[in-house]
């Protein structure tokens, strides 16, 4: 017998999107170092593989990976691919959210605009990189969203088109005309915010976080091999949004660490 229409709604284990749902895609997607990249290997089967990974000012997923390996020639063969992104944490993986972006690889010209913006944001995420970054036989490759599915524990599985996990062109042109720029700022002349920012906000351990990315989604923090993402409470789409929402957050993390404990019951 067929399922009624009210049946198969209650059975449907995709849920609708909502910003809960957006908001824990974008944290998976900018707060990845690494993922399990997903190839069509040239005998037909998928082939998987860790890669390290960045994004760009809009969030597109960013790779830097060599021509004597397998999934390069894959890519070149073929752009689609996938790429799982699994953070983690205690106790049952599968508890935990992860994401799995459906992706078009594109290869990135060094000479350029482009490529000048991805490899120092790349090396920015994955500064042991540098090491080889510009090896004849590396090459960064973009990778262009075109689908995704969230996975934020049990019971929650969401479908997310690149609307919900990108910035729009607008604000990425803006933000990217004046990162660099920013963030050698922030580091040399506010220190003691990005502390705060790390320590406070985000519970980090003490010591010199310094601060490696701007985009208009948030703030990309690091200490040594160790990385935090500062998520903005809302988009920056602007230079002056972003340096005002950098101000709020500044002042709410000196705020909060200046306020005095209460007394213990």
């Amino acid at each position: 017998m067929q399922a009624s229409a009210p049946e198969q709604k209650r059975n449907d284990p995709i849920r609708p999107t909502d910003d809960q749902a957006r908001e824990l895609g974008k944290r998976l997607l900018r707060g990845a170092r690494w993922g399990s990249l997903a190839t069509l290997g040239q005998d037909g089967h998928p082939s998987a593989s860790l890669v390290s990974v960045a994004t760009d000012v809009d969030g597109t997923p960013l790779i830097l990976v060599s021509a004597l390996s397998g999934h390069t020639g894959n890519l070149d063969a073929d752009p689609r691919c996938s790429l799982l992104l699994a953070p983690g944490g205690k106790g049952d993986p599968l508890a935990h959210a992860r994401i799995t972006l459906k992706l078009r690889a594109r290869k990135i010209a060094r000479e350029g605009e482009e490529g000048a913006r991805i490899r120092r944001r790349f090396l920015a995420r994955q500064p042991k990189a540098a090491l080889y970054a510009d090896f004849g036989d590396f090459s960064f490759f973009a990778l262009d969203l075109e689908g995704a599915s969230l996975n934020g524990g049990f019971g929650r599985a969401y479908e997310l088109v690149p609307a919900d996990l990108l910035t729009e062109a607008a604000a990425t042109g803006a933000v990217a005309a004046m990162e660099e720029g920013a963030v050698a700022h922030m580091n040399e002349d506010h220190a003691d915010a990005i502390q705060d920012y790390a320590t406070v906000l985000l519970r980090a351990e003490a010591g010199a976080w310094r601060m490696t990315g701007l985009d208009p989604d948030g703030a990309d923090l690091m200490l040594g091999d160790k990385a935090l993402r500062l998520a903005f409470p809302r988009i920056a789409a602007t230079a002056g949004e972003v340096r005002d929402v950098l101000v709020e957050l500044a002042i709410a993390a000196r705020k909060k660490r200046d306020m005095p404990e209460a007394p213990a019951s």
